[in-house]
């Protein structure tokens, strides 16, 4: 008889995405470039590591890089970020830490991190976590860093984005491939949050549940307790999976439009580099607005806190034109029209 049914869907998705590691030449360069003695043509066997809180999405993510990673002779290791924010949270990586390695995952580390305050609790502890998920694939030499997010998580981001009024890349969610040379991979973003806990209890699989999970000073826990449910209950059981639909659709069209920008560019630009309004205002505004954030960017505006409301006000320097001074950006960065000419530096 066959594993069970949840058991089964979790380890063909992970199956997928090691596939898809394997087949991945730019990957494969990068970890040579970043270990000397290995070549491009003869990589090693590539390290996959799981990043495991211990919570029933990341268990079943670890349970099945276990048993798949070994038939496609890929080494398969885990990393588990303790935050501090809770009483005795060093016991519980230290648990998480025992239970990776009795799944037979090797190397396994728990790595402490302190959690700062910019952008919100759940902003800095998501920093953090990265940061240090970054600094052990590089300690490792890891190819790639699988994380559990589920369907439902996926609604959830979009839902988030949605409320930010930020644009359709807000809408995309969270991308399959993300990160450096494609390092971080999320298998389960068409699997649902039930799924991996079934594929748990049928492995006997030990779960810790997160009480930030539940916690409603947390937005994403009210979202998660409060929104989504009622969401579901005005309009049917399939909100999660639209959400997560929209969220796909939502991030073709929003890389389309980017490429679209990145080839426009050039063409709006005079000799000496600045951006010529005329040609900007005959683009679309989406395609235009993207030239824009982009300039922010690369004059010093920080990613982070450059928000559409800031592209809106440079935007009107262009489509409403009424002598209007210079917009002042985050970052110290300035925009302001001189001469037909769109000039956004360091103020």
């Amino acid at each position: 008889m066959g594993p069970h049914p949840a058991v089964a869907a979790i380890r063909l998705a992970v199956r997928r995405v090691l596939h898809d590691i394997l087949n991945d030449q730019p990957a494969s360069r990068a970890l040579a470039g970043r270990h000397p003695g290995l070549t491009a043509e003869r990589p090693p066997s590539p390290l996959v590591l799981v990043a495991c809180s211990g919570g029933a999405d990341s268990m079943a993510l670890a349970s099945a890089l276990a048993f798949e990673a070994p038939k496609l002779g890929i080494r398969a290791g885990g990393i588990t970020v303790d935050h501090g924010l809770q009483a005795g949270s060093d016991l519980r990586a230290d648990e998480v830490v025992l239970r990776l390695c009795e799944l037979g995952l090797a190397p396994v580390e728990s790595v402490a991190v302190t959690v700062g305050r910019e952008g919100g609790p759940e902003a800095a502890a998501r920093d953090a976590r990265y940061a240090a998920l970054d600094a052990a694939a590089e300690r490792h030499g890891a190819t790639a860093v699988l994380l559990g997010h589920t369907r439902d998580d996926q609604a959830e981001t979009v839902l988030l984005g949605l409320a930010r009024g930020s644009g359709i890349r807000s809408l995309s969610g969270m991308a399959a491939v993300s990160g450096a040379a494609g390092r971080y991979r999320r298998p389960f973003l068409q699997l649902d949050r039930q799924t991996a806990r079934k594929a748990c209890m049928a492995q006997s699989l030990p779960v810790w549940d997160d009480p930030h999970n539940a916690d409603p000073a947390y937005t994403r826990s009210r979202l998660r307790h409060e929104g989504l449910p009622a969401l579901e209950k005005a309009l049917g059981k399939g909100v999660v999976e639209a959400l997560a639909r929209t969220a796909q659709l939502s991030r073709d069209d929003a890389d389309a439009l980017d490429s679209w920008a990145s080839q426009a560019e050039a063409s709006v630009r005079d000799a000496t580099g600045l951006l010529e309004c005329a040609k900007l205002y005959a683009l679309p505004p989406a395609v235009r607005r993207r030239i824009l954030r982009r300039a922010a960017i690369e004059a010093g505006a920080p990613a982070g806190a450059l928000f559409a409301r800031h592209i809106e006000e440079v935007d009107r320097l262009i489509t409403g034109w009424r002598g209007q001074g210079a917009i002042n950006l985050p970052g110290k960065v300035v925009a302001q029209r001189q001469g037909g000419r769109l000039v956004i530096r360091q103020g």
